[in-house]
């Protein structure tokens, strides 16, 4: 009997775990949307994990770019002080929802930084 109890308990563990990574892989996976092009002003930035993110100024609208881990920024070369406030970059990924982009590669003045090698 008290195994049958570990047993059930273990299983529902393990079932409550894995609801719990579902929102986490839609959140973070791409959704299959299109990939599109934006220039624009960097006017606000949040670096950091999970990714890091920046809001954008794109002919007057904003949006939210969501850009990589520090790692995989640093990995794509850049460094600290490149995504700031006042930087004016054109950034290419999959556009995820109204005014949200998910950035797979980005150019600041005439250097290209890939941050997914895979997705391009």
């Amino acid at each position: 009997m008290r195994q049958c109890r570990q047993i059930s308990i273990f299983t529902l563990c393990a079932l409550f775990s894995l609801l719990l990574g579902i929102p986490a892989h839609a959140h973070h996976g791409w959704t299959g949307g299109d990939t599109i092009e934006l220039s624009g002003e960097v006017v606000d930035v949040e670096l950091g994990n999970p990714h890091g993110e920046l809001v954008l100024d794109v002919e007057g609208t904003a949006w939210t770019v969501e850009v990589g881990q520090p790692w995989r920024n640093e990995r794509a070369g850049l460094a600290e002080g490149d995504l700031a406030t006042g930087v004016e970059i054109r950034v290419s990924g999959e556009h995820s929802g109204e005014h949200l982009l998910k950035a797979e590669q980005l150019w600041i003045d005439d250097q290209h930084y890939v941050l997914y090698p895979d997705r391009i």
